[in-house]
């Protein structure tokens, strides 16, 4: 393998510029004020967490974690998300603490691909956990709050679509029973939203008229609360049932939200099967193809840190969120200040001023600026917003021979 050049970066990572970690750090504070707002308590962990703790309890598969040795010769891994390590402080540091728990993060989470895949190995995700409530109205609550969050993000128009994994196990239990390689193969082209797929491998299992129809007719089980009594009426398996109902209640909640316009019932829609115990959604942004944020019910994962509790929660997936807000960065309040050096107490004193009112001010001499190029601010300050080495401002002060003039 050839040496990297000096200005080269591993494949999956980026640096992010001023302007486009301007627009980060606005949708990370905006989101997670947000999320105070409804009472959850921003969390701290670790970038590097034992792979025999944390690593095994990821949703994340094996091969795609980044690990590391220590001294001692402990596999270590950087996070791959946020949950497990927070089921790991909520067994531990927080084990006394009384349930539910409410928790926010946000935080750079790493996952190994593919070179040729395209995708960011590092990334960023601000979410909740909330850990401790079994009920419809738990789960109603992260949805309406990833709601929230998005919008609190700047992203202009999305859609919510939930689903439930106890639904489509409990029919495939009935369908397909004892066939754990097709139930397999059937959610898998599911969760790739291989919906051809699914058809092809639903033409090759030689299933009853009914049983086929059936397992077709749930890729149009798409809308509002109908979609609910249609799946009652689909599958008589218990936990089928179970999973609908629950699913009911969940909408009845988000009813009194007021945010049912946002969200959609799709019961293809499955999340990872190794990982959700119940309820998972995901939202979609109308300019991209992808999630921009995800969640669901996770109620096994806080056994294996020694404090059974029953969870949810979801991710904003922020560096993609990057890609649909908008792209104008917030500079409102921008003053730029070019003095002269007589007067360089009074302007840094008219600087610390201004930037104690929240204002983001740069100062520059009159000498480095430069007689013909502020006659060019000059007129262009007139104008409202103006450029000045490649950057904008709102507001132009010029302290020249004892005397201030703005623009």
């Amino acid at each position: 393998m050839a040496k990297p050049k000096v200005f080269e970066k591993p494949t999956g990572v980026k640096d992010y510029l001023p302007l486009a970690l301007t627009k980060l750090r606005r949708i990370e504070l905006d989101v997670l004020e947000c999320m105070r707002r409804w009472g959850y308590e921003q969390i701290m962990t670790p970038t590097i967490e034992y792979y025999d703790t944390v690593g095994v309890a990821s949703a994340t598969s094996d091969q795609k974690l980044f690990k590391l040795l220590d001294q001692r010769g402990n596999t270590i891994v950087l996070r791959s998300d946020m949950t497990a390590p927070i089921a790991r402080v909520a067994g531990s540091l927080l084990r006394d603490e009384p349930l539910p728990l409410r928790l926010s993060y946000h935080a750079n989470v790493f996952r190994a691909f593919e070179e040729e895949a395209g995708r960011e190995a590092e990334f960023y995700q601000t979410g909740v956990e909330l850990i401790g409530d079994p009920t419809p109205e738990a789960d109603a609550e992260v949805i309406a709050l990833a709601i929230a969050s998005l919008k609190a993000s700047g992203v202009p128009a999305f859609q919510i679509a939930i689903g439930h994994v106890g639904f489509l196990n409990g029919l495939f239990e009935e369908t397909l029973p004892g066939r754990t390689e097709e139930q397999e193969a059937l959610k898998d082209c599911l969760l790739q939203r291989d919906h051809v797929g699914y058809r092809d491998i639903l033409g090759k299992l030689s299933l009853d008229d009914v049983w086929q129809r059936e397992l077709e007719g749930i890729l149009r089980l798409r809308g509002g609360d109908e979609v609910c009594r249609q799946a009652l009426e689909l599958s008589a398996n218990t936990g089928a049932q179970a999973a609908i109902r629950h699913l009911c209640e969940v909408w009845d909640v988000l009813a009194a939200y007021g945010v049912q316009e946002h969200v959609l019932i799709d019961l293809t829609m499955i999340g990872d099967f190794s990982y959700y115990t119940g309820m998972t959604f995901e939202g979609y942004a109308s300019q991209l193809g992808f999630p921009v944020c995800s969640g669901g019910r996770y109620d096994n994962l806080l056994a294996q840190f020694g404090r059974p509790a029953p969870a949810t929660g979801f991710a904003l997936k922020t560096t993609r969120i990057l890609e649909v807000v908008d792209r104008t960065a917030a500079h409102s309040g921008r003053t730029l200040i070019v003095y002269e050096l007589s007067e360089r107490q009074q302007a840094l004193e008219e600087a610390e001023r201004r930037r104690v009112i929240g204002e983001t001010v740069v100062t520059e001499t009159l000498l480095n600026a430069g007689t013909e190029q502020l006659a060019v601010v000059r007129q262009a300050a007139k104008d409202g917003v103006f450029m000045y080495r490649g950057k904008e401002y709102d507001n132009l002060v010029v302290m020249a021979a004892g005397q201030e003039e703005s623009a």
